[in-house]
């Protein structure tokens, strides 16, 4: 029972195909497209690879977007199932005032999170911080509670705010300094201290909270640019989503046949 998983973002369309919708499936082929190149997916990126028997996918961009893919998968006979944030799912409980509003792609990494400390046979805090366009950095307890969590821009809109609100500065690419004594690198040096004490404070929250320090998972497009400036050790999981689509696919398909 081949499984596709889509993660779409803000800016790009990461997909991977496995041997089965279950933890620890085998990874068939992977890829990544620009949203303004998803109309090629099927005779491109698709073109060949076995046709898939469950689909489930994690959205941020808009409806519009989502329609392009469900076009790209009717090459398949396959139902596309895209995630909303629920109540709970695959060992994670959702504790948003309205869970319905927490971002799919949030939710989708925490789950993913969760789901790989519970295949090692561990059940500790996690901070789940996901480095994109924005930042988020997630709180869960040891028993799989979503406690809430932070958001804020990303480098980029950083940067770009300053340079919009502040006459005759301009943005170029600057490094990561501990005294910056250029412009370039005190921009870069900032955005990227800016989210590493956010980060901290959280991991400080819960701490203080779970009286146990947090296991954390960094994940996320420009994770890697963040990882190095951290307080705290931190593993930077690429597949983070995936993992998540990943746990909800299985929960799933093991629901259906129940039902069935």
């Amino acid at each position: 029972m081949t499984f596709l998983a889509i993660d779409i973002g803000n800016t790009r369309l990461k997909w991977a195909m496995y041997s089965e919708p279950s933890w620890g499936a085998r990874l068939l082929a992977q890829g990544v497209e620009f949203l303004d190149h998803i109309d090629r997916l099927a005779d491109h990126h698709w073109a060949g690879l076995p046709a898939p028997q469950v689909m489930v996918g994690c959205a941020v961009a808009g409806d519009a977007v989502r329609r392009r893919v469900d076009e790209q998968l009717e090459i398949w006979d396959v139902e596309p199932y895209w995630v909303h944030s629920c109540a709970q799912a695959a060992g994670l409980v959702n504790g948003y005032d309205h869970p319905g509003r927490l971002g799919a792609d949030r939710w989708v990494a925490m789950i993913g999170a969760r789901n790989r400390l519970l295949a090692v046979g561990e059940e500790k805090p996690i901070i789940v911080v996901m480095v994109g366009t924005a930042v988020t950095v997630e709180a869960i307890d040891a028993s799989g509670n979503f406690l809430g969590g932070l958001i804020l821009p990303g480098h980029g809109i950083m940067l770009r705010a300053l340079e919009s609100g502040t006459a005759g500065l301009h943005v170029p690419t600057g490094e990561v300094k501990l005294f910056p004594t250029n412009t370039s690198d005190a921009l870069t040096s900032g955005g990227t201290f800016a989210i590493a004490g956010a980060v901290e404070r959280m991991v400080q929250h819960l701490q203080a909270h779970c009286g146990q320090a947090p296991v954390c998972i960094m994940t996320g497009g420009a994770g890697w640019k963040v990882a190095p400036s951290m307080v705290r050790p931190f593993d930077l999981v690429e597949s983070l989503i995936f993992d998540g689509l990943l746990a909800v696919a299985q929960e799933r398909v093991e629901r259906l046949r129940q039902a069935a």
